[in-house]
């Protein structure tokens, strides 16, 4: 699927999901639902590569509930999926996030598309990790379980795929049922590039972001690959600005990001927009409840970045410190 076709594909899910919830309701003629489904705040959906699945273009990743109150966390679930999220992504590393997550998500399991990881690089902890995560998130299947943090091919892509390893232990439990769709994350194109050889995963988790892809010629290589695989492509840091200044007094507003965000509005919303009008599926923003929301709602009004926009973030960036660049 083309690249505009792609992204105007996502714009008429919601509005057709707009539609249809009108039209179920009754009451409503079709030009009243049509009206309805044009002010709507729900969240555009696209294609999750060719599986027939369409994530909301935002997904809420699970360190945002970390530490949180479960009631908190409840309610901030419930609203998300009211809004159209339907992607959560969670892994054992964020802190309490799975146990807090699994009850939250516990109403709308069966409509929600339900991602989680591993960082293990063997089969006997893998195995009994993954186990764990089913029971704190109280599921019996994930939709997609990736392998977390493909950063080096001879520390996490070699060791994954030795024969009766975890990958295929993984390979087992989606015969089983318990895993619908395989894919990992990673902060390296080599890494990346060597993990695609290995395997026809269905996605990855990669950043994909403004400064580091104009600044840091990080990523293009990577989007490519996957394109040309038919592997879906997730977006991480696109709210991302660069690399904490020394010193920067906003570190401490911000504990959970490792990295400066895009907390203006008006550059935040560049940003995101740039890394959603790219040839991916969904992205994740921040562990942050500030720019999470900011997120939902730039999404919510999603438009492609024009020309413009581009050239001016091109230059914004040569102005930054980017997270990652190519070696």
């Amino acid at each position: 699927m083309k690249r505009r076709a792609f992204l105007k594909h996502g714009v008429r899910s919601a509005a057709m999901l707009a539609v249809g919830n009108a039209l179920a309701q009754g009451g409503e003629t079709d030009m009243q639902a049509q009206n309805n489904a044009a002010n709507a705040a729900l969240l555009p959906r696209r294609p999750y590569g060719n599986t027939g699945e369409e994530l909301s273009i935002i997904g809420l990743g699970g360190i945002l509930v970390a530490n949180m109150e479960q009631a908190e966390v409840n309610r901030l679930v419930a609203e998300t999926v009211e809004r159209g999220v339907n992607y959560f992504d969670v892994a054992p590393t964020y802190g309490n996030a799975e146990e807090r997550l699994g009850p939250a998500l516990g109403p709308y399991r069966r409509q929600a598309f339900l991602a989680c990881k591993t960082t293990e690089r063997e089969r006997e902890p893998a195995e009994a990790e993954f186990k764990s995560s089913l029971e704190r998130l109280r599921t019996d299947y994930f939709d997609l379980y990736q392998l977390h943090g493909i950063n080096s091919v001879k520390k996490d892509v070699d060791p994954v795929f030795v024969k009766g390893g975890v990958m295929d232990m993984l390979l087992k439990a989606k015969k089983r049922g318990q895993v619908r769709y395989l894919g990992f994350s990673a902060h390296s194109p080599e890494a990346a590039l060597a993990a695609m050889a290995r395997h026809d995963f269905d996605s990855i988790l990669f950043p994909i972001n403004f400064a580091a892809y104009y600044k840091g010629d990080f990523g293009p290589q990577v989007i490519k690959r996957a394109q040309e695989k038919g592997v879906a492509r997730l977006a991480i840091k696109a709210m991302a600005r660069q690399k904490w200044p020394e010193g920067n007094p906003q570190r401490k507003r911000y504990p959970k990001c490792w990295y400066q965000p895009l907390s203006d509005p008006a550059e935040a919303e560049l940003g995101l927009r740039w890394s959603l009008s790219q040839p991916v599926t969904a992205a994740i923003p921040p562990g942050e409840l500030p720019l999470f929301q900011l997120a939902l709602d730039i999404a919510s009004r999603f438009s492609p970045i024009t020309h413009e926009e581009e050239a001016k973030l091109k230059s914004f960036a040569e102005t930054l410190n980017p997270i990652f660049q190519a070696t």
